[in-house]
């Protein structure tokens, strides 16, 4: 379903649009660099399938799969994200402690939904940093939130400065809020209806512990169990006044370690990409100690620029009824 909200007119044309859509990634990218010393490096659109390295989000999309001629028929797939490549590379390219990654990721979420703010294509900024086992903590976990929200405020008052019809304020203050409390604190609303609740009272909220069952026992959300620790992860979410809706901008945790990759592997009953070379690698303290995220490029766009739409800041597939309720009604789908 396409939300229209009333009396919508885009504070942008399409050529300009355009303009503000490069200008906000350029400047974010650089607020991001900025705030935390990383270093752009290239990234894979594909990776061989049957190798437990590409994400598999909630254990429930498909990749988009394919044979390779040139190596033999062999099968490779898209990416859904990068969250356990970029810790491989981290290892092979040796970055030490407090160094850190970042890159443009593209991918295809077949299964994923096509309304307002969702699309089968999907576009973010992958970054990962090496850290202590000191640092594998909730306060270090805040600090790289704060840090990631700065930048976002950051890019948006030099696009307001760019671009002045732009009006859009963002709390630079975070709550940070556990799924847990959220559900204590309104347990007859689903999770998206929690998320919008306290987007609405708080502005800017990281969501915390994000994959492990509730008191409910549901997770507020999927997520798979070989990336982040369950216990130190979350979303960056803000109130949209556009949609007055919340929205997601960013997902990022610490990483597993042996211990935690092995408790949530048996609570998921997915014990069997142990096998995989990448899990024998986490469990052996083969591969570095990490917090990483992904921040999405359209979203961030959407948002910043105030659209109603995720089309108007990416070119997707939408079906007729959406491209026909958006032509009525003044939202210019790219």
């Amino acid at each position: 379903m396409t939300v229209i909200p009333k009396g919508y007119k885009s504070k942008l044309s399409t050529r300009e649009t355009e303009k503000a859509i490069k200008f906000v990634k350029d400047t974010f990218q650089k607020h991001l660099v900025r705030n935390f010393g990383f270093e752009r490096v290239s990234a894979p659109l594909f990776l061989m399938s049957g190798t437990g390295v590409n994400d598999n989000l909630r254990g429930i999309e498909r990749p988009v799969e394919f044979d390779v001629s040139a190596l033999g028929g062999a099968k490779a797939e898209i990416v859904h994200s990068l969250a356990k490549w970029k810790r491989l590379a981290l290892k092979r390219y040796g970055f030490r402690s407090g160094e850190g990654i970042y890159t443009d990721m593209n991918a295809i979420c077949r299964d994923g939904k096509c309304d307002n703010m969702h699309s089968v294509y999907v576009d973010q900024w992958d970054w990962e940093m090496v850290i202590s086992r000191g640092q594998r903590n909730v306060d270090f976990l805040k600090m790289a939130v704060m840090r990631v929200v700065a930048a976002i405020v950051e890019t948006l008052a030099e696009t307001k400065a760019h671009f002045p019809l732009i009006d859009l304020t963002l709390k630079k203050e975070v709550a940070f809020v556990t799924s847990q409390d959220a559900l204590d604190r309104y347990p007859s609303l689903d999770s998206h209806e929690r998320e919008r609740a306290l987007a609405k009272e708080y502005g800017t909220v990281f969501l915390m512990n994000i994959g492990g069952a509730l008191s409910d026992g549901k997770p507020h959300d999927g997520r798979a169990p070989d990336y982040d620790d369950w216990t130190l992860n979350g979303d960056i979410i803000f109130y949209d006044e556009v949609l007055d809706d919340s929205i997601w901008v960013a997902s990022m945790g610490v990483r597993v370690d042996g211990e935690s990759l092995k408790r949530q592997l048996e609570i998921a009953g997915t014990t069997d990409r142990l096998e995989y070379e990448y899990h024998r690698q986490v469990i052996d303290g083969e591969l570095p100690l990490t917090i990483g995220g992904g921040i999405g490029q359209s979203n961030m766009c959407m948002l910043l620029l105030q659209k109603a739409h995720i089309g108007e800041v990416q070119v997707g597939l939408w079906d007729e009824k959406i491209k026909s309720e958006c032509e009525q009604n003044g939202i210019k789908l790219l």
